[in-house]
């Protein structure tokens, strides 16, 4: 052989491992893309159930928020009304008092 001849059949021999290394590298492309297709899918899923997930925990902290508003506001109204009641017990004791007092000349009065 030739030393043409020789370096055509290495040029060839290189081309063609070339053209068999670009269709794997084509086949493994192809598969990491319906790869990362897939992954993308998944992450799309994902997505809307965070979605989904936050607009029910503000949902949740809405209706949360209220009822405590609602609790401090009937607590509210309860502390009035303990307020209230010592008031009138207070008002109660010094009647009884002086009812009591008011008996007793009575009482005294009669005798």
């Amino acid at each position: 052989m030739e030393p043409r001849d020789v370096t055509i059949e290495v040029l060839e021999s290189i081309r063609d491992e070339i053209r068999e290394m670009r269709g794997d590298m084509n086949e493994r492309i192809g598969e990491t893309n319906e790869r990362l297709d897939s992954t993308n899918e998944r992450l799309d899923s994902t997505n809307e159930r965070l979605d989904r997930l936050e607009k029910r925990h503000i949902e949740a902290e809405l209706r949360l928020a209220t009822e405590v508003t609602e609790v401090a506001r009937t607590l509210k109204d309860v502390k009035d009304l303990l307020v209230t009641n010592l008031e009138v017990r207070s008002m109660v004791s010094d009647h009884e008092r002086r009812i009591g007092a008011l008996e007793q000349r009575i009482e005294l009065g009669e005798k």
